[in-house]
């Protein structure tokens, strides 16, 4: 089988030449994640990082994998997200960190402070700026990383972060933002979406996790919202068109099709995640939380990480939003999800990974077959509540 790394291109070799000056054994180096990720350094990172030797790895929010997880190059990989790069990538040498996003700025500050961070950056009138993204890489900047660029003008002007100080650009490139695929939206989708959006006051702040029940829930919104999330994706477009985008929205990422980016360019809408889902200015709004789920127990804990060490996702944003949604005193904390995935229950006995989200952040469940008010019961009482969401 050939290796990964015998066939770099002559500008591939020239880029490894210029990142491995900042490379040292024992250095952390961070890429960071979400559409815009830096994935055209990978390979030459994985070059230098290997005639280095023992450089440590971290990643974020994975759409595709963004580098060779090469053993020699990088003998410990740490992940603060699965992600859809990531799935079965964990075991030996690659650990999953479970951590929520609102945690990881403090992780980056300390215990897993990145010597190096690897970034895609698009050039402003001010200098080079975070594009499809913010998330937690700034936090990485202020902890003291030493920032490498690949300066894409192909990356939308979204962010609301200032310009960089002292970066140093080792590649240059015209790419679009890695975009993820519109959710398929079948009948059992729209059904829960509809019990979720009859769940939505006006005005609210809406926040919404990526895949088909989020957007299923968005799509059928009949109300002005505002939305303040994690991320703005494709469904945030139809609400704009709809006349129901209530303000500018804001996000740390942006996913979805070329039309999203292509949307968000000039729109200042994506803040760092330290003001994303910081839980005290979350509950001070009417915020309705509309999250999925892999699984919930009989109490209303929620897993959305895995199934044992198969991690699917990550703990990511899930408890914060949750967890901020449940203070907010006119908020709603939803969990939605269907009753059956992959031909195996949702409604399980003992959750197939560790909880995620507590029951205590969690007001109302919804399935394709009803919706679960949890609020002021107990643990016996909302047993038989969910029971009946899934016709138990």
């Amino acid at each position: 089988m050939p290796d990964a790394l015998d066939d770099l291109t002559a500008e591939e070799l020239a880029v490894a030449e210029r990142i491995r000056p900042h490379l040292r054994r024992g250095a952390l180096v961070a890429i960071a994640d979400g559409a815009g990720a830096p994935v055209g350094l990978g390979r030459p990172l994985a070059h230098a990082a290997r005639q280095v030797g023992g450089v440590r790895l971290l990643l974020g929010w994975s759409f595709r994998l963004p580098v060779p997880l090469d053993p020699v190059a990088f003998p410990d990989v740490r992940a603060i997200v699965g992600g859809y790069g990531l799935r079965r990538q964990f075991g030996g040498h690659v650990h999953y960190v479970p951590a929520r996003l609102s945690a990881v700025p403090a992780l980056v500050g300390s215990v897993l402070r990145p010597d190096v961070l690897l970034a895609g950056l698009r050039p402003g009138p001010l200098g080079l700026t975070f594009g499809s993204e913010v998330g937690w890489a700034r936090a990485a900047v202020d902890a003291g990383a030493r920032v490498l660029a690949e300066v894409n003008v192909g990356l939308p002007a979204a962010s609301l972060d200032p310009s960089l100080p002292e970066v140093t650009i080792v590649a240059e490139t015209d790419r679009p933002p890695l975009p993820l695929p519109l959710p398929v939206l079948d009948a059992v989708s729209e059904a829960i979406g509809k019990r979720v959006a009859a769940l939505v006051p006006e005005g609210a702040s809406v926040q919404f996790g990526p895949g088909g029940v989020g957007d299923a829930s968005l799509r059928a919104l009949e109300v002005p919202v505002h939305v303040d999330s994690g991320i703005v994706g494709d469904a945030v477009i139809d609400l704009e068109a709809r006349g129901l985008l209530a303000g500018p929205p804001l996000a740390t990422y942006l996913a979805g099709t070329p039309a999203v980016y292509a949307w968000a360019d000039g729109r200042p809408i994506l803040a760092r995640v330290e003001h994303t889902h910081d839980p005290r200015r979350l509950a001070d709004k009417t915020l309705v939380a509309i999250n999925t789920a892999l699984e919930v127990d009989a109490v209303g804990q929620v897993n959305v990480e895995g199934f044992g060490g198969d991690v699917i996702a990550g703990v990511g944003g899930h408890p914060d939003f949750a967890g901020a949604a449940t203070r907010s005193a006119t908020g709603l904390s939803v969990v939605a999800l269907p009753t059956v995935r992959g031909g195996r229950p949702t409604l399980v006995e003992r959750l197939g990974a560790a909880a995620s989200t507590t029951r205590s952040d969690v007001d109302v469940v919804v399935t394709e077959l009803g919706t679960a008010d949890l609020r002021g019961l107990d643990d016996r009482e909302r047993a038989a509540a969910l029971r009946a969401i899934w016709g138990h």
